[in-house]
């Protein structure tokens, strides 16, 4: 722990908890909203794939920007650019009036989460350098909180018919308030420096493991925001609002898991919460498949929740504490491993929805809980769980 004031680190906590807050209440709002924007474009499963293809694409081509601007901006300033954007964007899928337009606004969706993602979690990085305590999987518990948040106030928009285009501006217009607000809370951190030259920046050995875990649980993460609504509607042919109930119970679970994760990891270690991380991913997705039924469906995906909460927080903290490269740019070449999971899989899921059905496609995904377990088991040895996140 550093000599910053109590009062101080209090306030830069709570200042990067609001904006995780406002980057998971951002995005899980425009999830909550997929289906009805699948009906406004009249899209087939294939072509609501390709649709969500933009939004990673422009995620990672964006990433050797951001890791360009981490060498001679501030954090601090590149996440209040970021999230601005990300408002003013979030206006606009209401109203695409055909597929193409949603496609160049997912894209630019993409890029400012791309920004988002790595200097909001470089900012908590930070924070967490000033505690004694493991505070980072809080952090993205407040994301989560803030995901189950939008989905809710999105079920409630779609229990009342409310058009995406009055929903989504609603929700920038609130964001943006907030971000002007609570920007000053924020922590000053220095421009890392012409340390690199690549392009794209890639995990070095030690590290590779811990990036192909994270690209598994993001994989079966995006696969959930934007398809579990779909499932029940397609598969479980359920109701719209029990559609979007799914995806509620879904962030529920993953917010429960993200609140206890941090004490969960400090009684056990970090391999065990791993381990079972993939255990719950590979079951709750098949109990999904297997079962195809709502109450087993929402079983299945209160299990997937669990599974997927901890792993990325756990892998960002040590990807922070990289001995070779600054925070941020240690959290940039997880990024640009575990991010794939984002670009490849949500897609690759509507190409085998549209061939096979959703079932097949989702028992596919459940692979990647597989993935996590043999990966895991690859750790040999492991930092105490206060060593890594303290």
């Amino acid at each position: 722990m550093d000599n910053t004031s109590v009062a101080n680190r209090a306030k830069l906590r709570t200042g990067i908890s609001i904006f995780f807050f406002i980057s998971g209440f951002g995005y899980s709002s425009w999830a909550s909203r997929i289906p009805s924007l699948q009906q406004q474009l009249h899209l087939n499963e294939a072509e609501l794939g390709a649709v969500l293809f933009a939004l990673p694409i422009g995620l990672m081509l964006t990433m050797p920007i951001t890791s360009k601007m981490l060498r001679h901006f501030s954090s601090r300033s590149i996440m209040f650019f970021g999230i601005t954007a990300f408002t003013l964007l979030l206006c606009l899928p209401g109203f695409t009036a055909y597929m193409w337009e949603l496609i160049l606004v997912l894209f630019f969706i993409g890029s400012t989460r791309n920004v988002i993602a790595i200097t909001v979690n470089a900012q908590a990085v930070g924070v967490q350098a000033m505690y004694d305590k493991p505070i980072m999987v809080t952090f993205h518990g407040i994301w989560s909180l803030a995901g189950f948040a939008g989905a809710a106030v999105g079920y409630i928009m779609v229990y009342f018919n409310v058009a995406p285009t009055y929903h989504l501006i609603g929700v920038s217009v609130v964001l943006f308030i907030l971000t002007l607000w609570f920007y000053p809370s924020t922590l000053e951190q220095a421009a890392y420096g012409q340390s690199s030259t690549t392009v794209f920046t890639f995990p070095d050995k030690d590290l590779l493991k811990f990036a192909l875990i994270a690209f598994a649980c993001m994989a079966c993460e995006n696969t959930m925001y934007d398809w579990c609504s779909i499932y029940f509607q397609k598969a479980l042919h359920a109701p719209k609002a029990t559609s979007t109930a799914a995806f509620v119970v879904y962030m529920f679970f993953m917010t429960l898991g993200r609140f206890t994760g941090d004490r969960i990891v400090a009684a056990t270690s970090i391999k065990k919460v791993l381990n079972f991380s993939g255990i719950f991913i590979l079951l709750g997705f098949l109990m999904a498949v297997l079962l195809p039924y709502i109450y087993t469906a929402f079983i299945g995906y209160a299990m997937v929740g669990l599974g997927i909460s901890c792993v990325v927080p756990l892998v960002f903290s040590m990807a922070g504490r990289s001995k070779t490269l600054k925070s941020g740019q240690a959290l940039a070449a997880i990024s640009t491993v575990s991010y794939l999971g984002f670009l490849i899989i949500p897609p690759f899921v509507g190409f085998v929805a549209q061939a096979a059905g959703l079932r097949w496609a989702f028992g596919i995904v459940s692979g990647f809980g597989a993935l996590i377990i043999m990966m895991v088991a690859r750790i040999k040895e492991e930092p105490e769980a206060d060593e890594v996140l303290a």
